[in-house]
């Protein structure tokens, strides 16, 4: 099962070493990892999606939390949180395909951002799932490249994550 776990800490060198290093050493791989700045620029907020059952989930968030530079640690179930990637991708398009593509965009929500004659370049924002959907109505066009960013994620509703 994927867990999205959203950690606080604070913004200096060294500090996304550490919490890789703490999956690395514990043999968890990480699936998605990102991070920015909050409103307060001296934390940052580091989104990781890891695979595995809910006592690895739980073992993480304790060793994350015994971090030096960890301020807060929160798992979030998937029913309470809103997540998001960005996606651009690079589609094979020939003169007589686009018009195919450029409607499977406007369904999907996706932006075009690039035109050449032989190539549609779009940028797509929604959850993994989505993303996938859209992957594979593209993919008999020919997908030239794709570049993801990772997962962002927030809890729902009033509750924050905060300093």
């Amino acid at each position: 099962m994927k867990h999205t776990i959203s950690v606080l800490a604070e913004n200096h060198a060294g500090v996304l070493s550490r919490v890789s290093g703490l999956f690395s050493r514990r043999g968890f791989n990480i699936d998605s990892l990102a991070v920015g700045v909050t409103d307060d620029p001296s934390v940052s907020r580091i989104t990781i999606v890891a695979d595995g059952d809910e006592h690895t989930a739980q073992q993480l968030e304790k060793q994350l939390n015994k971090l030096i530079d960890t301020i807060k640690v929160k798992t979030l179930a998937p029913e309470e949180l809103i997540s998001r990637e960005l996606q651009i991708i690079k589609i094979a398009a020939t003169p007589q395909q686009r018009s195919e593509i450029l409607t499977i965009c406007e369904i999907m929500g996706a932006k075009i951002i690039d035109l050449t004659p032989t190539t549609v370049t779009v940028e797509i924002s929604d959850t993994m799932a989505h993303l996938a959907r859209f992957d594979d109505l593209v993919r008999p066009y020919g997908i030239k490249e794709i570049v993801r960013t990772g997962v962002i994620a927030v809890q729902k509703g009033q509750d924050t994550l905060r300093k």
